[in-house]
């Protein structure tokens, strides 16, 4: 998770400490206030019910997948993969991968089962390298990535939740959402900072691949 952080570090930590929405996650136990973003979303949108299978790519450090187990319940299935470590959650099938690689992607092809999923929602961002043009050409690939999986495993039915920054590679990536959903909209919750660009952009109704 990233956010452009003001230039007076102590600032920024001095403002987040006190963030209605990280001091929330901190009182519930819930890892970061993305939580909040995706509960957000899926009350609005009934993106998840209980049984449904949800992949969540680029999880680390675990908010939407302890929001998305709660939801799907016992019956559901949860896959998550990151290339970074993330403490275990119950019943929430973790893999510790780069999803980019092709070991991540069979990894998450083996551990649904090869079968089609109800819901994919996508997290990731790339390492920041500062270089705006270069972190959202990085960004947008990632989301092309999760995109090509959302489309080759949804079920007909199934949605994509993802995240990107407005900017360079947006318009194109809108635009590619829309040839293959139905449905294309955009997302931004509340517990988002008012200063971040990011957006959540969310594809319902798989159009005939």
């Amino acid at each position: 998770m990233s956010h452009a952080r003001p230039k007076n570090s102590r600032d920024w930590l001095k403002r987040h400490l006190s963030d209605h929405y990280v001091k929330k996650a901190n009182e519930a136990g819930f890892r970061s206030r993305s939580y909040y973003k995706l509960e957000e979303i899926d009350d609005a949108e009934k993106l998840m019910k209980q049984g449904d299978t949800v992949v969540d790519l680029g999880s680390a450090p675990g908010s939407w997948s302890q929001m998305a187990i709660k939801r799907v319940g016992s019956q559901g299935k949860v896959v998550a993969i990151d290339m970074l470590p993330m403490e275990a959650i119950q019943r929430v099938h973790f893999i510790e991968e780069d999803f980019s690689l092709d070991a991540g992607l069979q990894a998450v092809i083996v551990a649904i089962k090869n079968k089609p999923v109800d819901l994919v929602i996508s997290d990731m961002s790339p390492n920041l390298t500062g270089v705006v043009i270069t972190d959202q050409a990085r960004l947008y690939t990632l989301g092309e990535l999760a995109l090509d999986f959302a489309v080759n495993f949804l079920k007909p039915n199934g949605c994509f939740l993802v995240k990107v920054f407005q900017g360079d590679g947006f318009e194109p990536y809108v635009k590619l959402m829309r040839s293959h959903f139905q449905k294309v909209g955009a997302k931004k919750p509340d517990a988002s900072r008012d200063e971040s660009r990011e957006v959540y952009l969310l594809g319902r109704g798989l159009k005939n691949q």
